[in-house]
């Protein structure tokens, strides 16, 4: 079993015009940095002359993880379900960045061990120890990429216009620098952090336990649906089909931090025309999630040195495309306003 996807290219001709009116409004040309960068790649994405953003939503996936019974991680597996209720009863950071920038939050459980909290999908309660056998199977990995496609898909359905994504799995900083060692050929411990709050000793262990599972595992860089279910997760699989719905819905798709990032590796494996639809809400603590962002060839709004997850980096994000959007839209020309703008060329 496999899975493909085609998109077309960022539409090009949106992109020029909405380059020649941004230079037509009422400031020196490109004095909105990459604000400017950002409203052109948006009309790109979207084909449109006059992209917005309106109802975004952010979709966090949730999952526990196998490997943690290798002792990866600060926290206890127990957490992730504790913190899905916390996400349900709207009280953790996500729910409260999401109120604040009007966007709708779903919360999604496809793999969380315990009882069933939010809108569930599980696909099975964790995946494996990788350490032991492939995290998931190849039929299970496509089981949870279609709960991604199929949320985003009713999203969008909604009248959704553009889509955050985050997570929330105990243990899925090492699912996650596995992945990102394997499809880019960086060595673990180049690829691996401290998590929710490892200790030195700690992360060794971890780079450890990644070593034995890539020992185990060597699926090929150009397998990455394999890959994907040797050493992934649920939530990253379901994360990876969000991406690929967005980009054919034709929706900016604003990723989050590490785990995000490992997922859009696994997304661009699959689809590679993906990559310049997403947009790098931030630059996480994670070592690992710099090579990811020179892997797709992406610069993330935002440095705030963030690693907490949930899609809170994304969330942060969203009021700056709708503040870009807002201004392509109503902002005056030099032409409206009556104000000399810069000399021609040549003139």
């Amino acid at each position: 079993m496999s899975v493909s996807i085609e998109l077309a290219p960022l539409d090009r001709a949106a992109m020029a015009t909405v380059r020649e009116h941004l230079d037509r409004l009422t400031k020196p040309p490109g004095s909105l940095g990459r604000l400017e960068a950002l409203i052109v790649q948006l009309a790109g994405i979207t084909g449109s002359n006059a992209p917005r953003v309106e109802q975004p939503a952010i979709a966090v996936f949730a999952a526990d993880h196998g490997v943690t019974a290798q002792g990866v991680s600060a926290y206890p597996s127990a957490v992730t379900a504790q913190m899905v209720a916390n996400f349900v009863a709207g009280g953790a950071a996500i729910n409260v960045l999401a109120r604040a920038a009007g966007a709708k939050l779903v919360v999604v459980d496809v793999g969380v061990v315990g009882p069933e909290l939010a809108v569930s999908s599980r696909v099975r309660a964790g995946t494996r120890d990788m350490t032991v056998e492939p995290a998931m199977t190849r039929d299970e990995a496509l089981r949870a990429i279609g709960i991604g496609r199929d949320v985003v898909g009713g999203l969008v359905a909604d009248g959704c216009d553009a889509i955050a994504l985050g997570e929330m799995g105990i243990g899925n900083t090492t699912a996650a620098s596995a992945l990102v060692a394997l499809l880019t050929g960086r060595p673990p411990a180049e690829v691996t952090g401290r998590g929710t709050g490892l200790d030195d000793e700690a992360v060794r262990r971890k780079v450890v336990v990644i070593e034995a599972a890539l020992r185990l595992h060597q699926p090929g860089r150009g397998d990455p649906l394999g890959t994907l279910a040797a050493v992934g997760g649920l939530e990253i699989a379901a994360l990876v089909g969000a991406m690929l719905a967005g980009g054919e819905s034709r929706i900016p798709i604003i990723l989050d931090g590490f785990i995000t990032g490992a997922a859009a590796l696994v997304a661009v494996g699959i689809a590679p025309t993906l990559a310049p639809r997403l947009i790098a809400s931030h630059r996480s603590a994670e070592p690992g999630h710099r090579v990811v962002l020179e892997q797709l060839g992406l610069e993330p709004l935002l440095d705030l040195d963030l690693r907490l997850g949930e899609g809170s980096g994304a969330a942060l994000a969203l009021p700056l495309l709708r503040a870009g959007t807002l201004l392509l839209a109503e902002m005056a020309t030099f032409e409206s306003a009556g104000v000399s703008g810069p000399p021609l060329e040549g003139g």
